[in-house]
């Protein structure tokens, strides 16, 4: 295994959610050396050069394109590639395109033996983040799923925007699956130690189920609205990356609703989605068990059966059983 420099990450694809991840992690200031790999070298040439001429007014770093020989001694590698749904396609077939996108990458991260942290955000985040650990053989603490960190900040935006306190204040978890199935831990959800449904009542006038399916809506529905606008969303996303990066990289010990397999909580077996866990230098630290009433305990349930049917349907247990048959 190569020596790992902290201060090195790797982004590998430069599409609009590549190119403003690494955007907002010059931006950060924990990096001092980043390689851009895509499959378009000239795009992640381009990609590279744009971002290192504001150089002069960041944090001092050393930007380039690169290829997967550059990825081996990389702290942090975040893989954004991957290949957007086609009309009239359905979710399985996009499920195993993107999946045989990321056997190439894993095959080239294999084969260099990488010591660094996996960030994966490409989607759906969770069947590629199960992809990753079982087709790259690395151990599951050190591949990190993005899961629903974005879900779980655009939730405490929305919430914060709508009772008129800062979303920072603002403690409530999306879990589960990255998409529809997600959930909202609505038993535990609270403002600064205030229970959410006692602080509503304090800033706000009317239903609290009605407040809690206005919120679940705008929330679900987001990422749909901004694409309807501007065809993409990448901007949220990219913090959300700079926010997982900063975990790792400050060994903060930070909480973090990140996608990870499951072994036997809640009675659900070896799945990816969103749990809290403890995120850290080495990866993910610690597993949480999130204090769900029943409800949200048999809605997580659900979540999961959905995401083990679409890796039934790839097959992916099967592959990598025969992988390591050959190794």
């Amino acid at each position: 295994m190569a020596l790992v420099n902290d201060r090195k990450v790797a982004v590998i694809g430069c599409g609009f959610v590549g190119a403003a991840s690494a955007f907002a992690l010059l931006e950060s200031g924990l990096f001092s050396e980043m390689v851009l790999i895509d499959v378009d070298a000239e795009r992640a040439e381009g990609e590279a050069l744009d971002i290192s001429h504001g150089m002069a007014f960041a944090s001092p770093m050393n930007i380039y394109a690169g290829d997967y020989d550059d990825i081996a001694d990389a702290g942090v590698i975040v893989i954004t590639a991957g290949v957007g749904q086609r009309p009239g396609e359905s979710r399985i077939d996009l499920v195993h395109r993107n999946v045989d996108i990321f056997r190439g990458i894993l095959g080239e991260i294999r084969a260099r033996d990488c010591g660094g942290i996996l960030v994966v955000v490409s989607n759906p985040v969770d069947v590629l983040t199960y992809a990753t650990i079982k087709l790259s053989g690395l151990p599951e603490h050190r591949v990190i799923g993005s899961g629903t960190v974005l879900d779980t900040a655009r939730l405490k935006q929305i919430i914060g925007e709508r009772l008129q306190v800062d979303p920072r204040n603002v403690h409530a978890r999306i879990l589960g699956e990255h998409g529809d199935s997600e959930l909202i831990a609505w038993s535990s959800a609270h403002v600064a130690g205030i229970p959410l449904e006692d602080f509503f009542y304090m800033r706000a006038e009317g239903s609290y189920d009605e407040f809690r399916s206005e919120m679940s809506d705008l929330v679900r529905n987001a990422a749909y609205e901004i694409i309807r606008r501007k065809k993409a969303t990448y901007y949220g996303i990219a913090l959300s990356v700079k926010r997982i990066c900063e975990a790792i990289v400050r060994d903060e010990k930070s909480v973090l609703s990140v996608s990870n397999v499951l072994h036997g909580e809640f009675g659900i077996q070896d799945v990816a989605l969103s749990t809290p866990c403890i995120v850290g230098k080495a990866g993910i630290e610690g597993r949480l068990p999130p204090a769900l009433n029943y409800a949200e305990q048999q809605s997580l349930k659900e979540s999961a059966r959905l995401l083990r049917e679409v890796i039934d349907e790839v097959g992916l247990d099967g592959e990598a059983e025969a992988r390591d048959a050959d190794a």
